[in-house]
Protein backbone atom coordinates (compact mmCIF):
# COMPACT_ATOMS: atom_id res chain seq x y z
CA UNK A 1 0.00 0.00 0.00
CA UNK A 2 2.48 2.77 1.08
CA UNK A 3 2.76 6.31 -0.15
CA UNK A 4 0.18 5.15 -2.97
CA UNK A 5 -2.19 5.02 -0.69
CA UNK A 6 -1.10 7.93 1.42
CA UNK A 7 -1.54 10.32 -1.63
CA UNK A 8 -4.87 9.18 -1.94
CA UNK A 9 -6.00 9.35 1.74
CA UNK A 10 -4.73 13.08 1.69
CA UNK A 11 -6.14 14.37 -1.25
CA UNK A 12 -10.14 12.85 0.14
CA UNK A 13 -9.21 13.90 3.45
CA UNK A 14 -8.39 17.87 2.84
CA UNK A 15 -11.16 17.90 0.41
CA UNK A 16 -13.61 16.53 2.96
CA UNK A 17 -12.22 18.68 5.84
CA UNK A 18 -11.96 22.22 3.58
CA UNK A 19 -15.71 21.09 1.81
CA UNK A 20 -17.58 19.21 3.90
CA UNK A 21 -16.85 19.38 7.48
CA UNK A 22 -15.39 22.52 8.54
CA UNK A 23 -17.95 24.93 6.13
CA UNK A 24 -21.01 22.95 8.06
CA UNK A 25 -20.04 24.16 10.82
CA UNK A 26 -19.54 27.66 9.59
CA UNK A 27 -22.82 27.52 7.94
CA UNK A 28 -24.89 26.30 10.76
CA UNK A 29 -23.39 26.53 14.46
CA UNK A 30 -22.40 30.67 14.30
CA UNK A 31 -24.34 32.77 16.23
CA UNK A 32 -24.31 35.76 15.06
CA UNK A 33 -26.07 37.65 17.95
CA UNK A 34 -24.21 36.78 20.78
CA UNK A 35 -21.16 34.83 19.99
CA UNK A 36 -20.25 30.93 20.38
CA UNK A 37 -21.80 28.08 18.71
CA UNK A 38 -24.90 26.16 18.38
CA UNK A 39 -24.31 22.64 17.96
CA UNK A 40 -27.75 20.83 18.53
CA UNK A 41 -28.37 21.06 14.71
CA UNK A 42 -30.12 17.93 12.25
CA UNK A 43 -28.84 16.09 9.24
CA UNK A 44 -29.14 19.62 6.81
CA UNK A 45 -28.19 22.31 9.91
CA UNK A 46 -31.45 23.43 11.07
CA UNK A 47 -31.00 24.44 14.69
CA UNK A 48 -33.06 21.35 17.15
CA UNK A 49 -32.07 23.92 20.60
CA UNK A 50 -30.39 27.24 20.84
CA UNK A 51 -28.90 26.04 24.17
CA UNK A 52 -24.44 26.16 23.95
CA UNK A 53 -22.60 23.49 25.60
CA UNK A 54 -19.67 24.97 27.34
CA UNK A 55 -17.06 22.64 26.56
CA UNK A 56 -18.46 22.87 22.79
CA UNK A 57 -17.08 26.58 22.97
CA UNK A 58 -13.63 25.60 24.06
CA UNK A 59 -13.75 22.61 21.75
CA UNK A 60 -14.54 25.14 18.61
CA UNK A 61 -12.19 27.82 19.89
CA UNK A 62 -9.18 25.59 19.73
CA UNK A 63 -10.27 23.86 16.29
CA UNK A 64 -10.97 27.18 14.66
CA UNK A 65 -7.09 28.38 16.34
CA UNK A 66 -5.85 25.47 15.78
CA UNK A 67 -6.94 25.34 11.68
CA UNK A 68 -5.55 28.86 11.94
CA UNK A 69 -2.28 28.56 13.34
CA UNK A 70 -1.14 25.28 11.20
CA UNK A 71 -3.24 24.86 7.99
CA UNK A 72 -3.84 28.10 6.58
CA UNK A 73 -4.52 32.24 7.93
CA UNK A 74 -8.44 31.71 6.89
CA UNK A 75 -9.44 35.33 8.17
CA UNK A 76 -12.84 33.46 8.31
CA UNK A 77 -11.38 30.39 10.55
CA UNK A 78 -9.99 33.40 13.01
CA UNK A 79 -13.38 35.27 13.36
CA UNK A 80 -15.13 32.28 14.29
CA UNK A 81 -12.52 31.41 16.80
CA UNK A 82 -12.70 35.00 18.19
CA UNK A 83 -16.35 34.43 18.27
CA UNK A 84 -15.93 31.35 20.74
CA UNK A 85 -13.40 33.08 22.60
CA UNK A 86 -15.85 36.27 23.31
CA UNK A 87 -18.69 33.98 24.31
CA UNK A 88 -16.32 31.64 26.66
CA UNK A 89 -14.95 34.22 28.75
CA UNK A 90 -17.47 36.68 28.70
CA UNK A 91 -20.89 34.30 29.86
CA UNK A 92 -19.47 30.81 31.02
CA UNK A 93 -17.10 31.58 33.54
CA UNK A 94 -18.60 31.53 37.02
CA UNK A 95 -17.32 33.41 40.24
CA UNK A 96 -15.25 30.55 41.32
CA UNK A 97 -13.58 30.92 38.26
CA UNK A 98 -15.17 27.03 37.31
CA UNK A 99 -17.25 26.80 34.24
CA UNK A 100 -20.63 26.23 33.71
CA UNK A 101 -21.25 23.07 31.37
CA UNK A 102 -24.69 24.30 29.39
CA UNK A 103 -25.93 28.17 28.60
CA UNK A 104 -28.75 29.34 27.14
CA UNK A 105 -28.00 30.98 23.66
CA UNK A 106 -27.92 34.65 25.88
CA UNK A 107 -25.41 33.90 27.85
CA UNK A 108 -27.58 32.53 31.02
CA UNK A 109 -26.29 29.63 33.22
CA UNK A 110 -28.49 26.24 32.99
CA UNK A 111 -25.83 23.43 34.40
CA UNK A 112 -23.00 23.51 35.85
CA UNK A 113 -21.42 19.73 36.69
CA UNK A 114 -18.99 18.40 38.99
CA UNK A 115 -16.72 17.21 36.13
CA UNK A 116 -14.06 19.83 35.00
CA UNK A 117 -14.12 19.04 31.27
CA UNK A 118 -15.44 22.03 30.26
CA UNK A 119 -12.65 24.00 32.18
CA UNK A 120 -10.02 21.60 30.16
CA UNK A 121 -11.18 22.68 26.64
CA UNK A 122 -11.53 26.18 27.55
CA UNK A 123 -7.94 25.77 28.88
CA UNK A 124 -6.99 24.20 25.49
CA UNK A 125 -9.02 26.94 23.59
CA UNK A 126 -7.67 30.06 25.29
CA UNK A 127 -3.91 28.33 24.84
CA UNK A 128 -4.50 27.84 21.04
CA UNK A 129 -6.17 30.98 20.69
CA UNK A 130 -3.04 33.06 22.58
CA UNK A 131 -1.11 31.23 19.78
CA UNK A 132 -3.11 32.24 17.12
CA UNK A 133 -3.66 36.19 18.08
CA UNK A 134 -1.14 36.89 20.87
CA UNK A 135 -4.20 38.52 23.19
CA UNK A 136 -2.47 37.81 26.35
CA UNK A 137 -5.83 37.94 28.16
CA UNK A 138 -6.54 34.74 26.40
CA UNK A 139 -3.10 33.27 27.97
CA UNK A 140 -3.92 34.16 31.28
CA UNK A 141 -7.44 32.80 31.14
CA UNK A 142 -5.67 29.54 30.08
CA UNK A 143 -3.67 29.02 32.93
CA UNK A 144 -6.73 30.27 35.14
CA UNK A 145 -8.77 27.36 33.38
CA UNK A 146 -5.83 24.66 33.65
CA UNK A 147 -5.05 25.31 37.35
CA UNK A 148 -8.35 24.08 37.78
CA UNK A 149 -7.90 20.81 35.82
CA UNK A 150 -4.46 20.58 37.88
CA UNK A 151 -5.82 20.67 41.01
CA UNK A 152 -8.77 18.05 40.45
CA UNK A 153 -6.03 15.97 39.05
CA UNK A 154 -3.45 16.11 41.98
CA UNK A 155 -5.70 16.01 44.72
CA UNK A 156 -5.35 19.81 46.40
CA UNK A 157 -9.11 20.30 45.12
CA UNK A 158 -12.11 18.28 46.28
CA UNK A 159 -15.26 18.75 44.07
CA UNK A 160 -18.82 17.39 45.46
CA UNK A 161 -18.52 13.91 45.73
CA UNK A 162 -20.46 11.55 43.44
CA UNK A 163 -20.87 9.14 45.51
CA UNK A 164 -22.44 9.11 49.76
CA UNK A 165 -18.94 9.21 51.80
CA UNK A 166 -16.10 6.07 51.13
CA UNK A 167 -18.55 3.27 50.27
CA UNK A 168 -16.95 3.49 46.48
CA UNK A 169 -13.23 4.76 45.81
CA UNK A 170 -13.21 4.83 42.74
CA UNK A 171 -11.35 6.55 40.22
CA UNK A 172 -11.72 7.21 36.77
CA UNK A 173 -10.04 6.80 33.20
CA UNK A 174 -11.03 10.43 31.19
CA UNK A 175 -8.80 12.53 33.31
CA UNK A 176 -5.80 10.78 33.25
CA UNK A 177 -5.90 10.32 29.46
CA UNK A 178 -6.80 13.86 28.63
CA UNK A 179 -4.46 15.49 30.66
CA UNK A 180 -2.10 14.16 27.86
CA UNK A 181 -3.42 15.85 25.26
CA UNK A 182 -4.28 19.14 27.27
CA UNK A 183 -0.26 19.16 28.25
CA UNK A 184 0.37 18.87 24.83
CA UNK A 185 -1.53 21.91 23.86
CA UNK A 186 -0.48 23.76 26.97
CA UNK A 187 3.64 23.45 26.53
CA UNK A 188 3.44 24.92 22.84
CA UNK A 189 3.05 28.68 24.12
CA UNK A 190 3.82 28.26 27.90
CA UNK A 191 6.36 27.08 30.36
CA UNK A 192 4.20 27.73 33.40
CA UNK A 193 3.73 24.03 34.45
CA UNK A 194 6.37 20.93 34.17
CA UNK A 195 4.01 19.84 31.00
CA UNK A 196 6.30 17.03 30.78
CA UNK A 197 5.88 15.50 34.32
CA UNK A 198 2.08 15.70 34.31
CA UNK A 199 2.19 13.85 31.00
CA UNK A 200 4.10 11.14 32.31
CA UNK A 201 2.01 10.99 35.85
CA UNK A 202 -0.42 10.40 33.75
CA UNK A 203 0.92 7.35 31.46
CA UNK A 204 1.96 6.24 34.76
CA UNK A 205 -1.34 5.70 35.96
CA UNK A 206 -2.72 4.22 32.45
CA UNK A 207 0.15 2.12 32.38
CA UNK A 208 -0.24 0.57 36.24
CA UNK A 209 -3.64 1.54 36.94
CA UNK A 210 -5.96 1.44 34.42
CA UNK A 211 -4.23 -1.42 32.19
CA UNK A 212 -5.15 -4.71 33.37
CA UNK A 213 -2.60 -7.30 32.32
CA UNK A 214 -4.14 -9.98 33.09
CA UNK A 215 -7.13 -9.22 30.35
CA UNK A 216 -5.15 -6.82 28.39
CA UNK A 217 -7.70 -4.35 28.92
CA UNK A 218 -8.09 -0.88 29.46
CA UNK A 219 -10.61 -0.30 32.25
CA UNK A 220 -12.55 2.93 32.80
CA UNK A 221 -12.98 2.73 36.40
CA UNK A 222 -10.30 1.18 39.01
CA UNK A 223 -9.78 1.62 42.65
CA UNK A 224 -7.51 4.11 43.96
CA UNK A 225 -4.67 2.61 43.66
CA UNK A 226 -5.61 0.21 40.22
CA UNK A 227 -7.49 -1.91 42.09
CA UNK A 228 -9.82 -4.11 39.94
CA UNK A 229 -13.24 -4.04 40.95
CA UNK A 230 -14.61 -6.88 39.08
CA UNK A 231 -17.86 -7.70 41.00
CA UNK A 232 -19.30 -4.34 40.29
CA UNK A 233 -20.66 -3.50 36.43
CA UNK A 234 -18.72 0.23 36.66
CA UNK A 235 -15.67 -1.52 37.66
CA UNK A 236 -15.42 -3.78 34.58
CA UNK A 237 -16.57 -1.35 32.12
CA UNK A 238 -14.43 -1.15 28.38
CA UNK A 239 -14.89 1.92 26.85
CA UNK A 240 -12.61 0.85 23.61
CA UNK A 241 -12.67 4.34 22.06
CA UNK A 242 -11.45 5.59 24.80
CA UNK A 243 -8.76 3.32 25.47
CA UNK A 244 -7.70 3.26 21.42
CA UNK A 245 -7.51 7.26 22.03
CA UNK A 246 -5.45 6.82 25.21
CA UNK A 247 -3.22 4.95 22.91
CA UNK A 248 -2.28 7.75 20.20
CA UNK A 249 -2.44 10.08 22.86
CA UNK A 250 0.25 8.29 24.34
CA UNK A 251 1.90 6.99 21.23
CA UNK A 252 2.32 10.76 19.86
CA UNK A 253 4.21 11.68 22.40
CA UNK A 254 6.25 8.56 22.95
CA UNK A 255 7.34 9.10 19.15
CA UNK A 256 8.00 12.94 19.81
CA UNK A 257 10.65 11.35 22.98
CA UNK A 258 11.35 8.62 21.28
CA UNK A 259 10.85 6.12 23.90
CA UNK A 260 10.43 2.48 23.20
CA UNK A 261 8.60 1.65 25.98
CA UNK A 262 6.13 3.82 25.45
CA UNK A 263 5.62 3.46 21.66
CA UNK A 264 5.63 -0.52 22.49
CA UNK A 265 2.88 -0.08 24.99
CA UNK A 266 0.59 2.48 23.30
CA UNK A 267 0.80 -0.09 20.32
CA UNK A 268 -0.62 -3.19 22.29
CA UNK A 269 -2.97 -1.20 23.54
CA UNK A 270 -4.11 0.00 20.70
CA UNK A 271 -3.93 -3.32 19.11
CA UNK A 272 -5.49 -4.91 22.22
CA UNK A 273 -8.85 -2.12 21.81
CA UNK A 274 -9.62 -2.34 18.42
CA UNK A 275 -9.53 -5.81 18.68
CA UNK A 276 -11.99 -6.06 21.75
CA UNK A 277 -13.85 -3.35 20.38
CA UNK A 278 -14.42 -4.06 16.46
CA UNK A 279 -17.56 -5.89 15.70
CA UNK A 280 -17.03 -9.10 14.05
CA UNK A 281 -20.19 -9.62 12.54
CA UNK A 282 -21.50 -5.85 11.53
CA UNK A 283 -18.42 -3.90 11.64
CA UNK A 284 -17.32 -0.74 13.26
CA UNK A 285 -16.55 -0.29 17.12
CA UNK A 286 -18.90 -0.83 20.06
CA UNK A 287 -19.12 2.24 22.51
CA UNK A 288 -19.01 -0.09 25.43
CA UNK A 289 -18.26 -3.62 26.47
CA UNK A 290 -17.68 -5.88 29.96
CA UNK A 291 -14.21 -7.13 30.47
CA UNK A 292 -15.85 -10.20 32.12
CA UNK A 293 -18.23 -10.68 29.12
CA UNK A 294 -21.02 -10.13 31.19
CA UNK A 295 -23.80 -7.86 29.91
CA UNK A 296 -22.61 -3.74 29.83
CA UNK A 297 -23.88 -1.44 32.50
CA UNK A 298 -24.84 1.05 29.76
CA UNK A 299 -28.02 -0.08 27.12
CA UNK A 300 -26.16 2.15 24.58
CA UNK A 301 -23.43 -0.78 24.57
CA UNK A 302 -23.72 -1.89 20.85
CA UNK A 303 -24.45 1.39 19.15
CA UNK A 304 -21.58 2.32 16.86
CA UNK A 305 -20.66 6.00 17.99
CA UNK A 306 -18.47 8.72 15.59
CA UNK A 307 -15.95 9.21 17.86
CA UNK A 308 -14.27 6.10 18.35
CA UNK A 309 -13.66 5.50 14.93
CA UNK A 310 -11.79 8.89 14.22
CA UNK A 311 -9.69 8.04 17.09
CA UNK A 312 -8.90 4.70 15.62
CA UNK A 313 -7.97 6.11 12.23
CA UNK A 314 -6.00 8.59 14.19
CA UNK A 315 -3.71 5.60 16.21
CA UNK A 316 -3.84 3.18 12.87
CA UNK A 317 -1.76 5.67 10.90
CA UNK A 318 0.28 6.80 14.43
CA UNK A 319 1.02 2.84 14.19
CA UNK A 320 2.21 2.91 10.88
CA UNK A 321 4.45 5.98 11.39
CA UNK A 322 5.96 3.95 14.57
CA UNK A 323 6.43 0.77 13.00
CA UNK A 324 6.10 0.87 9.09
CA UNK A 325 4.00 -2.37 9.34
CA UNK A 326 1.56 -2.55 6.24
CA UNK A 327 -0.68 -3.88 8.86
CA UNK A 328 -2.10 -0.65 10.24
CA UNK A 329 -2.63 0.50 7.01
CA UNK A 330 -4.83 -2.09 6.31
CA UNK A 331 -6.39 -1.51 9.33
CA UNK A 332 -6.87 2.09 8.21
CA UNK A 333 -8.49 1.14 5.23
CA UNK A 334 -10.71 -1.11 7.05
CA UNK A 335 -12.25 1.89 9.17
CA UNK A 336 -11.87 4.49 6.45
CA UNK A 337 -13.69 2.44 4.32
CA UNK A 338 -16.38 1.78 6.94
CA UNK A 339 -16.41 5.38 8.25
CA UNK A 340 -17.47 6.46 4.34
CA UNK A 341 -19.96 4.42 4.02
CA UNK A 342 -21.78 4.65 6.94
CA UNK A 343 -21.13 7.74 9.01
CA UNK A 344 -19.83 11.01 6.07
CA UNK A 345 -22.63 12.61 4.68
CA UNK A 346 -21.13 14.31 1.51
CA UNK A 347 -24.85 15.45 0.34
CA UNK A 348 -25.28 17.80 3.78
CA UNK A 349 -22.10 17.78 5.10
CA UNK A 350 -20.15 16.57 8.38
CA UNK A 351 -21.02 13.06 9.68
CA UNK A 352 -23.75 11.10 11.30
CA UNK A 353 -23.09 10.59 14.99
CA UNK A 354 -25.01 7.72 16.41
CA UNK A 355 -25.40 4.41 14.53
CA UNK A 356 -27.65 0.82 15.82
CA UNK A 357 -25.18 -2.14 15.80
CA UNK A 358 -26.50 -2.84 12.13
CA UNK A 359 -25.15 0.70 11.32
CA UNK A 360 -28.22 2.21 10.48
CA UNK A 361 -29.05 5.60 11.66
CA UNK A 362 -30.13 5.83 15.06
CA UNK A 363 -30.82 9.47 14.77
CA UNK A 364 -30.57 12.32 12.28
CA UNK A 365 -28.24 14.64 14.39
CA UNK A 366 -25.07 16.51 13.41
CA UNK A 367 -24.69 17.30 16.37
CA UNK A 368 -25.88 17.91 19.90
CA UNK A 369 -24.52 18.93 23.60
CA UNK A 370 -21.67 15.85 23.11
CA UNK A 371 -21.18 16.30 19.16
CA UNK A 372 -19.86 19.54 17.68
CA UNK A 373 -17.03 20.71 15.89
CA UNK A 374 -14.14 18.66 17.42
CA UNK A 375 -13.62 15.19 17.16
CA UNK A 376 -14.07 14.96 13.39
CA UNK A 377 -12.24 18.30 12.15
CA UNK A 378 -9.43 17.27 14.82
CA UNK A 379 -9.43 13.79 13.19
CA UNK A 380 -8.67 15.03 9.63
CA UNK A 381 -6.42 17.75 10.82
CA UNK A 382 -4.10 15.07 13.01
CA UNK A 383 -4.56 12.65 9.98
CA UNK A 384 -2.95 15.07 7.60
CA UNK A 385 -0.42 15.92 9.84
CA UNK A 386 0.65 12.59 10.42
CA UNK A 387 0.53 11.76 6.39
CA UNK A 388 2.49 14.74 5.40
CA UNK A 389 5.09 13.88 7.93
CA UNK A 390 5.00 10.33 6.21
CA UNK A 391 5.49 11.31 2.67
CA UNK A 392 8.44 13.52 3.69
Amino acid sequence: MGNLYLEEIKKLYEDQLLTAIVPFWIKNSLDKEYGGYMTWVDFDGSLLSTDKAVWMQGRGLFIYSRLYNEFKKNEDWLSMAESGYKFLKNYCIDTDQRLFFRMTRDGKPIIKRRYVFSDVFAAAGFMEYYRATGVKEAYHLSLQCFKTVYDVFYGNLSLSPKTIGNTWNFKNHSLVMIMIDLCKTMRLADTSYDYDKIISDSIFQIKNHFYNQEKKCLLENVGLHGEYEKDIPEGRLLNPGHAIETAWFILDEALQKNSEKDISFALELFDNSLALGWDKKYGGIFAFLDSENKPPLNLEWDMKLWWPHNEALIASLLAYQATKDDKYLKIHKQLNDYCMKYFLDLENGEWYGYLHRDNTPSTSVKGCIWKGPFHVPRFYMYSLKIIENLLK
